[in-house]
């Protein structure tokens, strides 16, 4: 069983910017970021490969989020800039045990507790 704890949370004015991290309780392959709004869905924001070589990203946060991972350090990060309102949501780092890059929420099996990200306009 991975244990995953996120942090780096909080709240940032529109523009502003957040480092949000993932530390696993032992390294894994494939994992991700995912997001979730109130009365919304989670949805996907970011993946990569184990080797940290791939990644893919929903189309909404191309160009301003980065996901990257420390494997020594068993951390995953996403850096987050250019915040705008609507990525107002709760974020999870998820762990998978498939072998492929995927933003489906089913494909993951392992998920921390959440971090809170308010952006205000």
């Amino acid at each position: 069983q991975v244990q995953l704890a996120e942090s780096g949370g909080g709240s940032v004015q529109a523009g502003g910017s957040l480092r949000l991290s993932c530390v696993a309780s032992y390294s894994i392959g494939y994992m991700g970021w995912f997001r979730q709004a109130p009365g919304k869905e989670r949805e996907g924001v970011a993946a990569i490969s184990p080797g940290g070589g791939a990644t893919t990203y929903t189309d909404s946060v191309k160009g301003r989020f980065t996901i990257s991972r420390d494997n020594g350090k068993k951390t995953l990060y996403l850096q987050m800039n250019g915040l705008k309102p609507e990525d107002t949501a709760t974020y999870y780092c998820a762990a998978s045990t498939m072998i492929r890059l995927t933003l489906q929420v089913e494909e993951y099996k392992y998920w921390g507790q959440g971090t809170q990200v308010t952006v205000s306009s």
